[in-house]
């Protein structure tokens, strides 16, 4: 056999991909030579090269008469499984994340998630702050209790009865952020190879963070009522999914609201199918009057809630809060403690602090009613540019738009980023790729008028 086959190279490269995706994970027993010839297209002679080239580096260990394993030691770092068609480098969903966080503060971003700072309940914060320092050492200096404050999920019980849930303060775990949260159920409910529904589109960082856990994710056509219904059922039978995770309230990034019926027959299909559902409840506090919430359908069955403070009070104050069934938030808070140990009491405290002395809420209404004005505002300027809307939110902080004369919106994000303006285009939100025309603005970004100016050109570019 050739040292430079590429044969060999090819079963190489299949394995070394594997391990490092933990799709293989160490230990692992690794297909028979016949098996791995067969699914390769190659001869097995040409999976034995291969195998011992990876024994002799001590990536796998050979076992008289039981096979090849991966080794225990000497694995490759983890890589993240792609999800979906291929996808060029701005509109993967982990480089639009990074971008967002790493761009240069005079950068404009009205593709980002967030308000900016100065529309943020600082005041609170620093008022909460001052009293935490003047308070006793325990908040400062130790251990937050397994499922963290209890002052705090008390206060949040109270919270998720607003929005018709209802759950015990024993119900609720704090997690050190709502991904944190995301990434605690992924843990407990998927293995390597689960399949998990999103919206199409949906919030980009699903997608990077499902893509952790080695799953596979499917899209369901999203419309302003909820996901597509045939569409919803259709991808259950076909692909028997563990997981459904979506925003129920303000949907992210199209503003949606789910319809009562829609959100009443996808818990009939759940049921029927055996599926967990995982409701992002991040913009809570944004909303006039409360959408329908599966949750509250549900009664914390089937579906699990997941939130944080992250868009209201301070992206760097990390505290979320998962509410589950019993039985399953106790599966929660083993992993948790195992992982973490002890949640963040400090953040904890200050969440507490803040969200209670009374100017919270104020602040929250005025918040609403600058983003009412903001979003007419963006409206009429997107008008002028040929940019539609997919729906009129009527509340939140986004717009999910369709670009005019069929442009691509990636093409359009490049040219505003080479002139300082980081917008999102449409695929990066989308599985399947399907959102080419679209685009998320954020209205409480877009005051500047050079956002507007750079947006014009590029659309004009040929």
């Amino acid at each position: 056999m050739s040292g430079n086959s590429p044969r060999v190279q090819r079963v190489i490269d299949d394995i070394e991909s594997r391990i490092a995706c933990r799709t293989a994970p160490p230990g692992s027993r690794l297909p028979s030579v016949r098996a791995q010839a067969k699914a390769l297209a190659v001869s097995a002679s040409t999976v034995v090269e291969a195998y011992a080239r990876l024994v002799a580096q001590g990536r796998l260990v050979s076992r008289p008469g039981a096979g090849f394993y991966v080794a225990a030691t000497a694995v490759a770092p983890l890589k993240l499984a792609p999800q979906g068609p291929p996808r060029a480098p701005d509109l993967d969903p982990l480089w639009l994340s990074r971008q967002a966080l790493e761009a240069d503060p005079a950068l404009l971003k009205p593709g980002c998630g967030w308000l900016p700072p100065d529309w943020l309940y600082q005041i609170g914060v620093r008022r909460a702050l001052r009293g935490l320092a003047r308070g006793n050492g325990a908040e400062l200096a130790d251990y937050a209790p397994p499922q963290g404050s209890a002052a705090l999920r008390q206060v949040l019980v109270r919270r998720l009865a607003h929005s018709g849930v209802e759950a015990a303060a024993e119900q609720l775990l704090l997690t050190d952020s709502g991904t944190h949260a995301l990434d605690l159920i992924a843990r407990v409910f998927l293995s390597p190879g689960d399949v998990v529904l999103v919206d199409d589109p949906c919030y980009f960082n699903f997608h990077t963070l499902l893509s952790a856990h080695r799953v596979t994710l499917i899209g369901v056509p999203f419309t302003p009522q909820g996901p597509d219904l045939p569409a919803f059922e259709a991808a259950l039978q076909a692909h028997q999914p563990k997981l459904y995770l979506t925003n129920s309230g303000l949907h992210n990034p199209t503003g949606a609201r789910w319809s009562p019926a829609v959100a009443h027959r996808v818990l009939l299909l759940a049921e029927q199918a055996g599926l967990v559902i995982v409701e992002d409840d991040i913009f809570h506090d944004f909303e006039l009057s409360p959408a329908p919430r599966l949750a509250a359908y549900d009664g914390l069955q089937r579906v699990i809630q997941t939130g944080s403070f992250s868009k209201t009070l301070s992206a760097s104050v990390r505290c979320g809060y998962i509410a589950a069934r019993p039985e399953w938030l106790q599966q929660l808070l083993e992993v948790h403690i195992a992982t973490g140990f002890g949640g963040n009491r400090l953040a904890a405290a200050l969440v507490l602090a803040a969200i209670t002395d009374g100017g919270y809420a104020r602040h929250m209404e005025q918040v609403r009613q600058r983003l009412a004005q903001r979003r007419e505002q963006c409206l009429v300027r997107l008008a002028a540019l040929g940019i539609t809307p997919w729906l009129r939110p009527d509340a939140g902080m986004f717009l999910w738009c369709r670009l005019p004369h069929g442009r691509d919106a990636a093409a359009v994000a490049r040219r505003s980023l080479e002139q300082g303006v980081v917008l999102a285009p449409g695929n990066a939100f989308s599985p399947a790729l399907r959102a080419a025309e679209f685009m998320r603005f954020n209205v409480s970004q877009c005051d500047d008028e050079r956002v507007f100016a750079v947006l014009r050109n590029a659309l004009r570019a040929p």
